[in-house]
């Protein structure tokens, strides 16, 4: 079944209705409050709330499930969010001196759960030169197909961008309305099964690109560094727990997230395209101001990438939008 709802992000014009629903929801002192899309990498926040670790740390949270992570960012702008769970890649575009926020943990980097898939003639990304690749414009599918292409040193105007979102992309693909596209699971199994092309390249062969973090409003890590270590603790302690007992963690995180990822094993499925970070991971992968670990290569991709395409009006540095002083 093709997934029916949003992930990460979805280019459109924001909803009021869903602001005006965060509006009674404003992040205060001694509660974490979270804007997230439907996206299997965040399962281990409600796993860590069932099993009563953010209690445990005396931190009270809130979870919401915002179609597009760009609502879910100007609804933290606005004060009604502590923070957003999103891609290192997306957060870069909302980044300024009036919207303070830094990421502060890892959830997981997507580790074959991104992909393009093309028709059988296409054998490299040279051979998509001249043609039409169906993506979401201004998504993370967008950025890390840029990638792509710079690792090639091939121009992005070589390349005709349809722009629709990742489950249409898929669709206009299999229906042969499209000779490659750029999408994710479970499109990309969908794909496979159906015997109407190939999966060229997928996220497991860019380890470390596509990567979710946690971001929080410099207020609230201000203001509330307590509650901002407590939330990290409960949430790697919720991750080593899934580690160590998968088939019952999969089961309430598919309760907790739910949309298209309800039934546990379809949770299960998307899981193995995902790697989770624990703690040490994120410690390493986001490294410290004196040694920055490897998202400031992604930092710096993402200002060259989305400066390219005209997304982004100024640099944004490490120092700006990471903080893992949390973690230690």
């Amino acid at each position: 079944m093709l997934n029916t709802f949003f992930r990460r992000h979805v280019a459109g014009a924001l909803c009021g209705t869903v602001l005006a629903a965060l509006a009674s929801q404003a992040a205060f002192a001694g509660k974490i409050s979270i804007g997230h899309t439907i996206w299997v990498g965040y399962g281990p926040l409600y796993l860590a709330k069932e099993l009563g670790y953010f209690k445990e740390n005396g931190v009270d949270v809130e979870f919401q499930v915002v179609d597009d992570s760009a609502l879910a960012m100007a609804a933290q702008a606005a004060g009604k969010l502590s923070g957003t769970a999103t891609t290192i890649d997306e957060i870069l575009k909302y980044r300024s001196d009036k919207f303070c926020f830094k990421a502060v943990g890892v959830f997981d980097e997507s580790h074959g759960g991104d992909g393009m898939v093309t028709t059988s003639a296409i054998n490299s990304l040279d051979d998509l030169k001249g043609k039409t690749v169906a993506m979401n414009e201004g998504s993370t599918s967008q950025f890390w197909f840029s990638y792509l292409l710079k690792k090639k040193a091939i121009p992005l105007k070589e390349i005709e961008v349809l722009n629709m979102s990742a489950d249409a992309a898929a669709a206009a693909f299999i229906a042969g309305q499209v000779p490659a596209a750029v999408t994710w699971e479970p499109n990309l199994t969908l794909v496979r099964t159906k015997n109407v092309g190939k999966v060229l390249t997928s996220s497991a062969d860019t380890p470390g690109v596509i990567v979710d973090v946690l971001e929080l409003s410099c207020s609230v890590i201000e203001k509330q560094p307590k509650d901002v270590k407590g939330f990290l603790d409960a949430l790697y302690k919720a991750v080593d727990y899934m580690k160590a007992n998968p088939e019952k963690a999969n089961a309430i995180m598919a309760k907790g997230v739910g949309g298209y990822l309800k039934d546990p094993k379809d949770f299960a499925d998307a899981a193995a395209g995902v790697k989770f970070y624990d703690k040490p991971m994120t410690i390493d992968y986001l490294g410290t101001k004196e040694k920055p670990g490897p998202i400031a290569d992604v930092i710096k991709l993402g200002n060259e990438i989305w400066s390219d395409l005209g997304k982004m009006k100024s640099t944004v540095t490490y120092d700006q939008v990471v903080d893992s002083g949390h973690l230690k």
